[in-house]
């Protein structure tokens, strides 16, 4: 474990609150084990779709955005119209073609080739959540978005390069939180369910570095201030009340 006490310790510096003990209390209740493994499962998708957003509107052309499309169709037709199965997602982690950047775009390789990593293990993480809820007959249902990523959201500038470099901190935020809750709640957890947590953290944390990286990259001056307001507004949604449980929810209100 101190592999894992030196790779969550960054992270904890990077957050500016612990996640709550209530809410840890709410989710290692076996009650919500379906709402929380959904809404895990959904949350990887959606930073699927984050990434793949962000490639397509400022790095490639659109043969390669139209591939991207096409990657992460069979996991959206399954997630919003419940169309395919556990089968067919299988063999859905697949590029038909590598995505380079267009000529004219300023960002470059090193945003498509993170991204693109980013997506294919978040696609993965998707599936094997789905394997782990189908193995235990947990059905998948619909359940609504809580307000932690509106909640980020809302802070974004609205003019460029600033719209980008927010909207990479914002991911940075998300996957550091990730991180830290997989970690928080893997002693809580069954033996399967703590082995899976603990194997995200690396990944997970490698994302957040990776999108921090990126907004530095872009900017022309230093994103600090940027960071820590963004650190504050997380930190409010993570510690303030909040009757919607979710992996991203604040402190449990009522339920």
């Amino acid at each position: 474990m101190l592999m894992y006490e030196q790779l969550l310790a960054p992270i904890k510096e990077f957050l500016q609150c612990e996640t709550p003990e209530p809410w840890i209390e709410q989710a290692k209740k076996p009650e919500n084990l379906q709402v929380l493994l959904t809404d895990h499962m959904v949350c990887e998708l959606k930073a699927a779709q984050t990434a793949m957003w962000l490639i397509r509107k400022y790095a490639v052309d659109k043969d390669s955005g139209d591939a991207l499309l096409a990657w992460l169709k069979p996991f959206e037709e399954f997630i919003y119209k419940k169309h395919g199965s556990i089968a067919d997602l299988a063999k859905a982690n697949k590029l038909s073609k590598a995505i380079v950047p267009k000529a004219q775009s300023q960002y470059g390789q090193d945003l498509v080739d993170k991204m693109v990593l980013l997506i294919k293990e978040e696609l993965h993480h998707f599936y094997q959540v789905l394997e782990i809820m189908h193995n235990r007959d947990i059905p998948y249902q619909n359940i609504s978005a809580g307000r932690y990523a509106k909640g980020m959201m809302r802070h974004v500038k609205t003019h460029e390069p600033d719209t980008l470099i927010d909207k990479l901190i914002c991911g940075a935020y998300i996957e550091a939180r990730s991180c830290e809750r997989f970690a928080k709640l893997a002693p809580f957890l069954d033996d399967e369910l703590n082995k899976f947590y603990v194997s995200l953290l690396r990944s997970e944390a490698r994302h957040y570095q990776d999108y921090l990286e990126l907004a530095q990259q872009i900017s022309d001056v230093d994103i600090s201030e940027r960071v820590a307001m963004f650190g504050q507004v997380e930190a409010e949604l993570i510690s303030s009340p909040d009757t919607d449980f979710k992996f991203h929810s604040g402190t449990p209100a009522s339920f």
